[in-house]
């Protein structure tokens, strides 16, 4: 008996871990691109139905745990971007061509390629840069509002050494526990209940660069890639282009209610794809399709989730999310800087990404990738040959054997 409630208890855990570790930093992407507080939590839902329908029927299908999540660094992203020309119909215009342009990668592998292309330092670069200003938050909300984010940090450190995975929901409750002692002053805003909105989206050159690009490649590099490597490492191999022309598929039918974009779940999907989640490694899809089903049901708490935005001070609620974003952050910092080849531009990408620069309407994350890439494709010709000669590179030390290099 244990042992076929197993897969169904991992199935819960994924989804309730998946959900209250990063919902607030996808209504703060969606808010931060000119979503009001019922667009949000529109968002919030076609996002999480959009997850139950795509990961119920591929785990179906496939007989594998395939576990679908929304892209959290795609909602930093918008974080880092902020409002575009066009409001936030432009935005839903940009997330419906970045889920076009997964589903066109699956169609056609050479576009797959073309990401895969981009030198490792400078895409782990982009999204480090991405990073960067959320997982500032906790500082300055110890700063700006002490009383409220002294037990948040501190529970999310306690869980952190002891539970790791509980982390970031426990620091939520502590939020919200907190919120309740000391009272707030903001009125409750919207309904306790998820209203889905449909917003006609327009298309402007400034969206579709500022944001279509930068989401579909952050998407893509941050976390189809590692999902399928990820369900590769628990011997899954399943058929890869069928599941980015499905996430790429539910991503569009989502963006019209102002998702923004749903991906294969790299960290929350070894809940689903590990022996946690059973003996039996054919037995685990129930828990990815359990996971599916438990996010359709999240979804209807996407109202109450909003709510408890509105009447949060802001500083806090990117705390909470900055706290959920901070491994994501030290793997893509170390990724960016490790390779000595290529350091220097991904050290560029992450300068200018991180700055938060708007030029002609553009966002920061697409000026990041081009001064990287100019920066990389510089140090190459400098690195190349010189008057016909190959230039001769002395080899670094080898490492003494009893280490480990990373």
């Amino acid at each position: 008996m244990a042992k076929s409630v197993q897969p169904l208890l991992a199935g819960v855990v994924t989804a309730l871990v998946g959900f209250a570790s990063s919902f607030a930093v996808v209504l703060a992407g969606l808010r931060a691109v000119g979503a009001d507080d019922r667009q949000a939590a529109s968002g919030l839902f076609a996002l999480c139905v959009g997850i139950g329908v795509t990961a119920i029927l591929l785990s179906l299908r496939r007989r594998m745990p395939i576990t679908i999540a929304w892209s959290t660094p795609g909602a930093a992203l918008l974080v880092s971007t902020g409002p575009v020309a066009g409001g936030f119909a432009a935005a839903e215009g940009a997330f419906l061509v970045a889920g076009a342009l997964i589903v066109v990668a699956a169609l056609f592998p050479v576009l797959s390629r073309w990401v895969t292309a981009i030198p490792g330092p400078i895409a782990s670069a982009m999204l480090a840069g991405v990073l960067l200003d959320l997982c500032l938050a906790p500082a300055h909300a110890i700063v700006q509002v002490p009383r409220l984010a002294l037990p948040v940090v501190l529970v999310w450190a306690l869980l952190y050494r002891l539970a790791r995975p509980w982390a970031v929901p426990g620091a939520l409750v502590a939020a919200i526990i907190a919120i309740a002692v000391t009272g707030t002053d903001r009125p409750l805003s919207g309904g306790l209940w998820p209203e889905p909105v449909f917003t006609a989206p327009t298309f402007t050159v400034a969206a579709l660069v500022s944001i279509a690009l930068p989401l579909f490649l952050v998407t893509m590099a941050a976390q189809n890639i590692p999902g399928i490597a990820v369900l590769a490492g628990f011997g899954y191999h399943p058929p890869v282009r069928p599941l980015l022309a499905a996430t790429g598929a539910a991503s569009m039918g989502a963006a019209l209610f102002g998702g923004h974009a749903l991906n294969l779940a790299a960290i929350s999907a070894a809940l689903a794809a590990g022996p946690e989640a059973g003996p039996d490694p054919k037995r685990r899809w129930i828990a990815s399709a359990t996971a599916g089903a438990g996010m359709i049901g999240l979804g209807l708490a996407g109202g109450l989730a909003m709510a408890l935005v509105s009447v949060s001070p802001a500083v806090l609620i990117e705390a909470v999310a900055g706290l959920a974003l901070l491994g994501a952050f030290a793997s893509a910092l170390v990724a960016a800087v490790t390779p000595a080849d290529g350091r220097d531009a991904a050290i560029v990408t992450l300068v200018v990404t991180a700055s938060g620069m708007n030029l002609f309407g553009i966002g920061a994350a697409f000026w990041g990738l081009v001064a990287g890439g100019l920066m990389y494709l510089l140090q190459r010709s400098r690195s190349g040959p010189r008057d016909g000669r190959p230039v001769v590179v002395e080899a670094e030390p080898k490492a003494p054997a009893d280490t480990v290099t990373v």
